[in-house]
């Protein structure tokens, strides 16, 4: 099973009108971006442009680079493979740079690390294609998150108008329909025992939405890295009133969230951009596990395609999710012959070392 994806105009239209009332610093603070809407045949994207280096949801030298070296430091464990692997990554940093992917736009940027893409067809290849080329002429255009069990027709026809096909990481994709394993069974378990509270969407207060910034930073920032979205109590807020999130908790005794979820529901297919937890708390708890659990039965109560993205790689296998290199469509055609040589460059390398890394170390 594969879930089908269809932007809500509507949807984008309320994100755009977010970013257009205030800096998308304020809202997201180490992403400088702009935000329009764009119609390519009958889908309408949410469209970011932006500038050099950024968060790494729009800047390919910061996902192919920096990110790469926080992912080896934390994953790589033996220190002369660990030395290596960041040296041949430092040494890539001219050659993405000239790609002159930094400097983008990028369709269907709904600014989270994993953006379900709508089935698009040879014909609306080459309509997004033309219409943005016409528009941003001196920008790359830069498609995320596509994977070949969800997309590939998609993948083909963005192939065939000329966009290159770049590998960005493993992801793990599950079907609802997949019996549940036996660590699925435990956490369900200790989801029904536990003395927390689950917080659904509609009960969420203000201050709920400060502390979810908290909890998330605790995990995504602190405990992995900064390059990570800087998602504010502001964005978390208003993403949730226009429909964008739907933010849940745990609470504990003390009338306090120790754990925060944000699914993001688009067509038949689920992702959880938003995870965060109190970190200082035992594991024993199961945090973790709990606010997977509740992401995990939404999908499967309401037969949803669930992309859950990257990381916590034997996690997520042992819940039933599969593995699947995950690409992004980049066209450079119109920038001149550096960029396409960089870009080609840099498809090769990743292709022929990239995925084999990425396979090896689950990132």
């Amino acid at each position: 099973m594969t879930g089908g994806v269809s932007n809500d105009p509507a949807l984008v239209g309320k994100l755009v009108k977010i970013f257009n009332r205030a800096p998308s610093t304020d809202l997201i603070k180490n992403l400088n971006v702009a935000m329009h809407s764009h119609t390519s045949g009958d889908t309408t994207f949410p469209l970011s442009i932006s500038d050099g280096p950024n968060c790494y949801i729009c800047s390919p030298t910061v996902a192919y680079i920096d990110y790469a070296l926080e992912e080896t430091r934390h994953f790589v464990t033996t220190p002369a493979l660990q030395k290596s692997l960041s040296a041949l990554i430092r040494a890539c940093r001219p050659l993405i740079r000239a790609t002159g992917l930094d400097r983008q736009v990028q369709p269907n940027n709904w600014l989270f690390s994993t953006n379900p893409v709508p089935k698009i067809t040879s014909q609306n290849a080459t309509e997004l294609r033309d219409g943005l080329t016409h528009k941003h002429p001196d920008r790359a255009i830069v498609l995320r998150s596509l994977n070949r069990l969800a997309d590939s027709d998609t993948m083909d026809a963005l192939k065939a108008a000329g966009f290159v096909l770049l590998p960005a990481r493993q992801i793990y994709l599950f079907d609802p329909k997949t019996k549940p394993t036996q660590d699925a069974k435990r956490d369900r378990k200790l989801l029904a025992k536990t003395p927390y509270q689950i917080v659904p969407a509609h009960s969420f207060s203000a201050s709920d939405f400060t502390r979810a910034a908290d909890l998330y930073n605790m995990l995504y920032l602190d405990k992995y890295t900064a390059l990570n979205p800087q998602y504010t109590a502001s964005f978390l807020a208003q993403a949730h009133q226009i429909g964008l999130l739907q933010i849940m908790g745990l609470r504990g005794d003390n009338d306090q969230l120790d754990g925060v979820l944000g699914l993001f529901e688009n067509g038949r297919t689920l992702t959880m951009p938003l995870m965060g937890y109190d970190t200082e708390k035992p594991q024993e708890l199961g945090l973790y596990r709990m606010l997977n659990t509740i992401g995990h039965d939404h999908a499967v109560a309401n037969g949803l395609f669930y992309n859950m993205s990257a990381g916590a790689a034997g996690f997520k296998r042992n819940r039933g999710a599969a593995p699947h290199i995950e690409y992004a469509a980049v066209y450079v055609r119109h920038l001149g012959l550096r960029a396409r040589i960089a870009t080609r460059l840099s498809k090769t390398l990743l292709d022929v070392i990239g995925i084999p890394v990425i396979r090896r170390f689950e990132l």
